[in-house]
């Protein structure tokens, strides 16, 4: 098996914790990074695991679901009433845990399918690594 990664560096939105006994618990933002661990039995043509170029899809969902978001939990009960106000105040993504250990673990499960789909099952995920403004990192590998 051959592996190579591609980070996605400082990618602002915030989260809230609403379980968390102190300041987590209120809408706060972080500049995140978000690393892919791709894999594959045999390299293409090239001589690569994945071609960095061709990873714009992966590029546009992070656009469309993280880059300038506010995440909130499924279970999170002020949910109904905070995205009242979307999309006129804030881009809202409901995750099923917003904590930087979640968003690995659900960045994984939303990412593998389309690297699978985009490479037509040559390439997948081993690994996403989410950092929390540099210095807080969870790693999910299934």
């Amino acid at each position: 098996m051959l592996t190579c990664s591609k980070t996605y560096p400082e990618i602002p939105f915030a989260h809230r914790q609403h379980l968390h006994e102190g300041h987590c618990a209120f809408v706060h933002g972080h500049n995140w990074s978000i690393t892919l661990t791709f894999a594959c039995a045999q390299p293409d043509a090239n001589g690569f695991v994945v071609d960095f170029g061709k990873l714009k899809y992966i590029r546009q969902w992070i656009d469309k679901n993280l880059d300038h978001a506010c995440l909130f939990n499924e279970d999170d009960p002020l949910r109904a009433v905070l995205f009242e106000a979307a999309p006129t105040v804030w881009k809202a993504t409901i995750v099923p845990n917003c904590s930087c250990e979640g968003l690995a673990e659900w960045v994984f499960r939303s990412l593998d399918p389309l690297v699978r789909e985009h490479s037509a099952g040559r390439v997948w995920l081993t690994a996403v690594e989410v950092g929390e403004d540099a210095r807080n990192f969870a790693r999910y590998t299934p």
